[in-house]
């Protein structure tokens, strides 16, 4: 399998390297004024990892040409801009594997819809989502991810080419449900990041309970299976995103609350945007990621919106 990864960030280069890792004949790209891809074109590593010298560095888009398999994992707003880039070749059967976790903000259109609208249905379309950080990744601990498609046999084909000792990959049963769920579970990361920062981590058990009951709320009014909340692509990355120590979108609520600038991409803060528009579009009740939404752009105090939101209901656990 002839593959071409596009992103040179954290995720983008551990694709590469575990590409390689399976013994995948792999591309890298990155744009030629990407201060990540000229660090890597001078010695070939950053400070996750190093990549090994059979991995092709690449700074020509055309490079999709040449390949079978193109692994996307770039900021999820730029994804359009990006098809709109690649709708300049002929990529008629290849398959697009989606390697983030996002909705566009301006529309609410999930990243798959997105590959479809601007590229059109002649390729195969999938999603490589669930948890696990590169920094634990590279130093050989194991973890579980999903594989999700409209096509079973693409699906198959990747799990059984990708599938190690490092990652094992389940097969995906909800396209809709598992890239909603894989989006929402950043918010849910940001808010448990301000309790962090608010010392009253005690509360991340409230969050994740609730958090991964109004998410299923929305994959089903999406029309994806509610159920699908508490697999890999949510409830099974919370540990990841809720825990961490490298969870972005933890730290970014963690360093909002304190007044400190966050330092790395937290999809999260896009994300956002795009629940509330669809929970406004949908009727949908989902008061954490309101309150996230609240703090983040109405300028609500976090302190006093949280515990608004733990204090909602005297009634009902959820």
């Amino acid at each position: 399998m002839r593959s071409m990864v596009i992103g040179c960030g954290r995720w983008g280069t551990f694709i590469a390297w575990y590409l390689n890792y399976v013994k995948q004949e792999v591309i890298l790209y990155g744009r030629k004024d990407s201060k990540n891809m000229q660090q890597l074109l001078q010695n070939r590593k950053n400070e996750y990892l190093k990549i090994p010298q059979n991995v092709a560095l690449s700074n020509e888009l055309s490079d999709v040409d040449n390949v079978d398999v193109i692994f996307i994992s770039v900021n999820a707003q730029g994804l359009e801009k990006l098809c709109q880039e690649l709708n300049r070749f002929d990529l008629s059967g290849k398959i697009i594997v989606l390697c983030m976790k996002g909705i566009e903000a301006s529309s609410g259109r999930r990243l798959s819809e997105i590959v479809e609208a601007v590229l059109g249905e002649n390729m195969h379309i999938c999603v490589w989502l669930g948890p696990g950080h590169v920094q634990e990744y590279v130093r050989g601990i194991p973890n579980c991810m999903v594989i999700d498609s409209k096509n079973n046999e693409i699906k198959e084909k990747l799990i059984n080419e990708l599938s190690s000792d490092l990652i094992r990959f389940y097969y995906g049963e909800d396209l809709i449900g598992n890239e909603i769920g894989a989006a929402t579970k950043n918010v849910i990361g940001i808010a448990a990041g301000m309790l962090d920062g608010l010392g009253y981590t005690a509360l991340k058990g409230a969050l994740i309970s609730r958090g991964a009951r109004e998410v299923s709320r929305m994959i089903d009014v999406m029309g994806g299976r509610s159920e699908s909340a508490y697999g890999l692509c949510h409830l099974g990355d919370y540990e990841a995103t809720v825990f961490s120590k490298y969870s972005h979108n933890r730290i970014y609520g963690e360093d909002y609350v304190m007044g400190k600038r966050a330092a790395k991409l937290a999809e999260g803060v896009e994300t956002v945007k795009a629940i509330h528009l669809l929970a406004i579009k949908h009727n949908i009740e989902m008061p954490i990621c309101n309150t996230v939404y609240s703090i983040l752009y109405e300028n609500a105090e976090p302190k006093k919106k949280l515990f608004e939101l733990f204090d909602r209901s005297l009634k009902k656990e959820f």
